[in-house]
Parts: structure tokens; sequence; C-alpha cells
């Protein structure tokens, strides 16, 4: 069953980002969402991770998503940024879906 979808969607709490070092991604801003099934069931999921320069603005966004991901498992996909390797970004959730 699927909770209230509110301003982050319904499964934040299930989603964690972990940096990837640019030497190993060509230069690019990327990090690993880890996203782990709290659930009972068999259930997919869609994260948005916008990549926000030091004042907060987005600059880049990238959506990744794990499809029947049994309960209690995780996924690792990578969400990358396109914007260029000389700019600090920070990556953060905006939205993390269960469906």
């Amino acid at each position: 069953m699927l909770g209230t979808l509110e301003n982050g969607g319904n499964a934040l709490g299930d989603v964690t980002l972990t940096g990837v070092p640019r030497a190993r991604t060509g230069g690019l801003h990327a990090v690993v969402v880890t996203i782990e099934n709290s659930g009972l069931d068999t259930a997919s999921y869609a994260v948005q991770v916008d990549f926000t320069d030091p004042s907060g603005k987005t600059v880049d966004s990238a959506v990744v998503g794990a499809l029947r991901l049994p309960a209690g498992d995780k996924a690792q996909p990578v969400a990358f940024s396109k914007a260029p390797a000389d700019q600090t970004l920070l990556p953060v959730v905006v939205k993390a879906v269960r469906y």
C-alpha cells in the first residue's frame, strides 16, 4: 500500500547519498543513491536528486530509480550531473516516491 505523497514523496527515509570522487567519473559530479526497501512488499522507486550551488540554487537534476525491489533489499543507482566539473555542487534528495 502506498503512503500519502507529501512534498518530498513517501520514501525519503529509504534513500541515502554517497559521493563519488570525480577522478572515478571522468570529472562529472556523481552520487551513489542507495535505495533500501523498508516496506513489507516489493516496491519500485523513483528518486530526484538536485545538484545545488553553495547558495542552494538548483544547477542540475537527475532522476534514478529501482524497479520491483524486494522488501529488505537495496539498489544503488548512480546519479550524474552534467554541470561543469569546476563548479562546487551539493547533491540533495528532493523527492523519493515508492510505488
